[in-house]
């Protein structure tokens, strides 16, 4: 994995956020939307108003300042991308 990607990994689990690494995409990683706790870093179907795309703020915060971004994969999860 990338450094920034990797800054970002780490800088996500730091707080909370459910991340893994995808067995299928060794070069980045992924945001675990059916983790218990997940509903409060991301919601594909029922996000507060002031989340863009489901995704909390903060997130979005620390990938784009390392210049990535995530996506819906599928309700599930999310990935990470440059």
């Amino acid at each position: 994995m990338k450094r920034n990607k990797r800054t970002a990994y780490n800088q996500l689990k730091k707080i909370g956020v459910p991340v893994f690494i995808h067995q299928d995409a060794e070069h980045t990683f992924d945001i675990n939307a059916e983790d218990p706790e997940s509903y409060r870093w991301v919601d594909y179907w029922e996000s507060p108003s002031t989340w863009d795309f489901g995704v909390h703020p903060t997130i979005d915060k620390i990938l784009h300042a390392l210049g990535l971004h995530c996506e819906w994969m599928n309700p599930g999860h999310l990935r990470v991308f440059e």
